[in-house]
């Protein structure tokens, strides 16, 4: 993964990077780019959007891919 792959929201300082790592597939399981887990909806506003709000996509980014690896595991 990229630098903004590993962008912390709670303690890295700047601007907030763009989660997009140019792998754009939508997944018909969660409703999440497979590249980034960001839904439509958040790609769409990220540039419209305050730092605080691309902080709480981030923090959302971070639940989505634990949520995935506790699902890989458990196959």
């Amino acid at each position: 993964m990229g630098a903004a792959a590993q962008f912390d929201p709670d303690s890295d300082a700047g601007p907030v990077p763009s989660p997009c790592i140019q792998v754009c597939r939508i997944s018909a399981v969660t409703g999440w780019c497979e590249g980034c887990q960001r839904r439509l909806e958040e790609i769409g506003g990220w540039g419209g959007m305050s730092e605080d709000d691309k902080r709480a996509v981030w923090r959302r980014i971070y639940v989505r891919r634990e949520q995935e690896k506790a699902t890989h595991e458990a196959r």
